[in-house]
């Protein structure tokens, strides 16, 4: 069985797609930090963020590889642990830059395809629904309130000693929105079949109960 589970930044689909995992017994993948993972390394080798080509070549060259690792997944690169570096802000400021590019995400998407095809999968990102696995049993989309994304996102920064105010968080997300929404390769959108859920004035527990559900469902 594939869970899908899409939607923008901030609508809590990792932390969610992580607890319905662990407690149906399924893989957890994170595509977003396959993406992540690519930006660092195209970051670090000073590669041409524009170039799609040049991306597509480094993502066929260093595929990312997730593993589980006490309290989340490991995340690596050319030999590298970046489970941390991927979430800092130079890395979240361009990764939607870097996935905007159709042979990037041709590229990426077979490697994840490649991993869920046989057992049962959690997956959450922007295109699981949609592209990745678009036969998924269970398809969801997470959203919220741009302001409450973003009081979410600057809490979580806080936590990890990272300030950034309210309102540049505001105008970040929605530059995100745009670019995830207006991308001709895989934009974010609603997959045929799934369940829209507004994550705004809901807990995790909440909409992870709502998912087990229908995964409950989808088991007959």
């Amino acid at each position: 069985m594939i869970v899908a589970i899409d939607g923008p930044a901030g609508a809590g689909k990792s932390s969610v797609a992580r607890a319905v995992a662990r407690r149906i017994g399924a893989g957890y993948l994170d595509t977003g930090a396959m993406y992540r993972a690519l930006t660092w390394l195209a970051l670090d080798r000073r590669a041409d963020l524009d170039d799609g080509a040049e991306l597509a070549a480094l993502a066929r060259r260093y595929p990312s590889r997730l593993s589980p690792g006490e309290g989340g997944v490991i995340v690596q690169i050319a030999d590298t642990d970046v489970t941390s570096a991927i979430r800092e802000p130079d890395v979240t400021a361009e990764v939607s830059r870097v996935s905007a590019h159709a042979a990037v995400r041709a590229a990426v998407v077979a490697v994840q395809q490649e991993l869920i095809a046989e057992g049962d999968w959690v997956a959450d990102g922007r295109d699981v629904g949609t592209v990745i696995a678009p036969g998924a049993e269970v398809k969801v989309f997470m959203t919220a309130t741009v302001e409450e994304r973003a009081r979410r996102r600057v809490r979580d920064l806080e936590r990890v000693g990272q300030g950034v105010a309210h309102d540049e968080m505001v105008a970040e997300i929605e530059r995100r929105d745009g670019i995830d929404s207006g991308r001709e390769a895989s934009p974010m959108q609603v997959a045929d079949g799934a369940l829209v859920i507004d994550t705004s004035d809901l807990t995790e527990q909440q909409v992870v109960e709502v998912v087990e559900r229908l995964v409950a469902g989808a088991r007959g």
